[in-house]
């Protein structure tokens, strides 16, 4: 896979991927402006945003974007994560321009009437509403809470409904006007477009975009807590989530962590955790571990739901996976194998365009850099055992790891 990053006058970066074994084009604009930078009277306003660029823009009304791109096959969607809003759509080779324009179009140059912003804090209050009917995830936003209390990666990306009801058209616009910076922007295209057309369409509408550098924002990194709860609750089996905060991307063993996790109790079948309580004792439906990284900090967590009965016994099964990580150090078969499942789920992701896509544009965003394929599957496979049992020893020491629990009334 090659790939083409141009870096524009106005300050906004360009990540092209040429593939033309297929009919379409996925592009997108990574922006570096998430939940976690707001301030606390500001809470949701990064998602409410998201649903606010497709409301209107000086050249067209919300039905006009909505359809823009749906009446030639094509999709466009949005979403908010604790660090980015993406803004992407997927279209045929044809229709590329028609869909990239309007990209441009929402993101600078959307002006979130009022009377549909309302409209739209309606709609948000659903959403968060339909949260609270999902135990796992309101489990996850609370276990978020307890960890970062205080601070912004604590708090729900959607908001309270609340706070959202207080938010205005003034509140977003001074939100975009100190984030949508196009040094924090980034336009990402992967699909059936040549380097020369993405060049024609980068001189003439990309770079008549007005410089915006962003001025003194910077992110402070949180103070995690610890704590073991359970809280009774409206639910027929124990939902837990056990875990504890710990390092970022920026830290040189993301990988190492992403593999450790792997083996434990990743998306895999073969986890050990799924193998162990769910195939071989049948205590789970499911089970899984997770590490969600961000730029400066990080949380491993462990999920799982399974009847009141088996709580204890799940907790005393999921510690001794945990120490044998600790006490066992991979054999060389193991670890190839660990090796071989990483690098194949890699390569399994990447045929996903559009995910390929905005996950190219975020390494640009955050890192200034993207790493191929080889460069990645190179990392993956200099990783040792050893790596894996210390970094297994420092995360699951005793003791330090907080639990909440949701039991059954």
């Amino acid at each position: 896979m090659e790939f083409d990053i141009l870096r524009l006058p106005n300050g906004l970066r360009v990540l092209h991927v040429e593939d033309a074994n297929i009919m379409t084009v996925h592009c997108g604009f990574i922006i570096n402006a998430g939940s976690r930078d707001e301030t606390h009277d500001e809470s949701g306003i990064a998602h409410l945003i998201e649903h606010g660029l497709f409301k209107g823009t000086q050249r067209r009304k919300a039905f006009h974007i909505l359809t823009r791109i749906d009446s030639v096959g094509g999709e466009i969607n949005a979403y908010t994560t604790k660090e980015e809003t993406c803004v992407y759509a997927t279209a045929l080779k044809e229709h590329f321009e028609r869909a990239a324009e309007l990209l441009v179009d929402v993101t600078f140059s959307s002006k979130f009437p009022e009377k549909e912003i309302k409209k739209e804090i309606s709609v948000i209050k659903d959403e968060i509403n339909s949260y609270k009917d999902n135990p796992d995830e309101m489990l996850v936003d609370e276990f978020e809470e307890l960890m970062y209390p205080e601070h912004s990666l604590g708090r729900p990306i959607l908001g309270s409904e609340e706070n959202i009801s207080s938010l205005t058209r003034t509140d977003i616009k001074r939100f975009v006007d100190r984030l949508y910076k196009t040094d924090q922007i980034v336009f990402a295209c992967v699909g059936n477009l040549s380097k020369r057309k993405l060049r024609s369409f980068c001189k003439r509408i990309l770079e008549p975009i007005q410089l915006q550098e962003s001025v003194n924002v910077t992110r402070v990194k949180p103070k995690s807590a610890e704590f073991k709860i359970e809280k009774k609750a409206n639910v027929h089996q124990v939902h837990s989530l056990i875990g504890k905060s710990t390092f970022g991307l920026d830290d040189d063993r993301v990988r190492t962590m992403v593999m450790l996790n792997n083996i434990l109790g990743g998306p895999a079948l073969n986890s050990r955790l799924n193998l162990k309580i769910r195939e071989k004792m049948g205590y789970c439906y499911y089970i899984e571990s997770h590490y969600n990284a961000y730029t400066d900090c990080g949380i491993f967590e462990i999920y799982f739901g399974t009847d009141k009965r088996h709580f204890n016994k799940v907790n005393r099964l999921i510690k001794k996976e945990l120490d044998i990580l600790k006490d066992r150090r991979l054999t060389d078969r193991m670890l190839t194998a660990a090796h071989n499942q990483l690098i194949g789920q890699i390569a399994v992701s990447q045929e996903n365009r559009s995910n390929l896509m905005l996950t190219l544009g975020k390494s640009l965003l955050h890192f200034d850099r993207v790493d191929s394929f080889a460069e990645m599957k190179k990392e993956i496979e200099s990783i040792t055992a050893r790596e894996i049992q210390d970094l297994a020893t420092e995360l699951f020491e005793s003791g330090t790891m907080s639990q909440l629990s949701y039991v059954p009334e």
